[in-house]
């Protein structure tokens, strides 16, 4: 995930460390208007200029207190690919998300 630590490098996850995988709905008092951090201490969302144009996010739980929130070009094969590669089954929670 590039610019998680921006600016000083990356961060990778593996897929063993996924608990589960949340997809959110941005909107201009959840999210979608901070490119990068958190105003939430519990989210944290790695850079990504684009994500004013976004309307969907995915928080990931790796069990530990703060959850990063990514917000991919294409968050359906994102999705795909985190359940493709964990046991984890299709999201049934929809919900509007964290404020961050």
């Amino acid at each position: 995930m590039r610019g998680y630590y921006f600016p000083w490098g990356t961060k990778h996850i593996p897929y063993a460390d996924i608990k589960s995988v949340r997809r959110v709905q941005l909107s201009a008092a959840r999210g979608k208007g901070r490119i990068w951090g958190t105003s939430n201490p519990r989210y944290w969302a790695h850079l990504d200029p684009r994500r004013p144009r976004k309307s969907v996010g995915l928080i990931l739980d790796l069990g530990r207190w703060v959850r990063p929130l990514l917000t991919p070009d294409d968050a359906d094969a994102v999705e795909a690919a985190i359940r493709a590669h964990t046991t984890l089954t299709p999201s049934t929670e929809g919900g509007r998300g964290p404020i961050i």
